[in-house]
């Protein structure tokens, strides 16, 4: 079934646009942190406290401490063109399926024909999780980490151009059609926390054409949450996004993927943005997202109503790929 989008007016959420300048915190730049040739999303941590990271086709593995860099999952091999994005459970107990994903287990979009997912165990070992059907490529993965979708897999593509299909995966590998939007959706998704406004355990994808966040409910239904209100367009709006962990001093994370088309060519490397640039920025269970060109980030907050900050910039030439990730230590 095809849904139509339900775009949310303004008056609806009480309003949604950019904060004052006076109240907003002056803008800060993302630091070049580690290089890593060809990367293009992150997740993580592993219990290990290492994080996972997508790159030239390959996975390694990335100390968030030390930015020490090393291989992971030999026997995992996709095509270097295709984004395939990633996603880590945290150890879920899947509604209704008498079953669980195992913590650190790695869950990897496989671009390959019949598009599907392949799971990666935290020792390494590749299996195939399942086909996805209904689409032509894969565009997003993530966890439905709140349970309004059962604890289960997200995964998002296009089905025909201009909608994409959002289907739910279990552990045992069946999947559900939880419905077709109306837009083409792309990038780092993630599922919102309870208290997130009228969006509370929603899955949040972004359109890098519209420059639009939007949220999609266990129902299939579409609703414009916020316009990001930086630039956009194929290869240049926002592209990926991540919560605020509800606890901890938060540290974001975003891949920055090289030899791409100028004048944001990327520059193979993972940007980071520490505690300092953090906390006077963003509260717990804000949503981080980020333009694909730049690396621009906004905060976008939800209660009665939503409004959106611009908070954070790369340099010009970054091209930010797949999920915002955003760890948080203990004070």
């Amino acid at each position: 079934m095809v849904f139509t989008a339900s775009l949310l007016a303004l008056g609806s959420l009480g309003s949604v646009g950019a904060a004052g300048a006076a109240d907003a915190p002056a803008v800060v730049a993302w630091e070049q942190w580690q290089h890593v040739p060809g990367v293009i999303d992150l997740a993580g941590p592993r219990r290990d406290g290492q994080l996972v990271a997508t790159a030239n086709g390959r996975l390694v593995l990335i100390d968030p401490a030390t930015g020490r860099v090393t291989a992971f999952a030999p026997a995992y091999s996709v095509a270097t063109g295709p984004e395939s994005y990633i996603a880590m459970s945290p150890g879920l107990a899947v509604d209704g399926a008498h079953c669980r994903f195992r913590r650190d287990d790695v869950f990897a979009l496989d671009p390959s024909a019949p598009p599907g997912v392949k799971r990666i165990a935290a020792r390494g070992t590749v299996t195939k999780l399942a086909t996805i059907p209904g689409v032509t490529t894969l565009t997003g993965i993530a966890f439905d980490t709140v349970g309004r979708f059962g604890h289960r897999l997200l995964v998002m593509g296009l089905s025909e151009p201009g909608q994409t299909r959002v289907s739910a995966v279990d552990c045992r590998g069946k999947v559900t059609s939880i419905g077709v939007v109306d837009i083409a959706l792309e990038g780092g998704m993630a599922v919102a926390p309870r208290d997130f406004g009228l969006f509370g355990g929603q899955l949040f994808a972004a359109s890098e054409d519209t420059g639009e966040i939007f949220a999609i409910s266990p129902s299939g239904l579409l609703s414009a949450v916020a316009p990001s209100g930086v630039e956009a367009g194929p290869d240049v709006g926002v592209q990926g996004v991540g919560f605020v962990p509800a606890k901890g001093a938060p540290t974001a994370f975003i891949a920055d993927r090289g030899g791409q088309t100028p004048p944001h060519a990327g520059t193979d490397s993972v940007l980071r943005l520490d505690t300092a640039a953090l906390a006077a920025r963003v509260q717990p269970g804000d949503l981080l997202a980020a333009t694909e060109g730049g690396a621009t980030v906004v905060d976008v907050r939800c209660s009665d109503r939503c409004t959106v900050t611009r908070i954070a910039t790369g340099p010009s030439i970054a091209h930010g790929e797949g999920h915002v990730l955003i760890l948080a230590a203990a004070r």
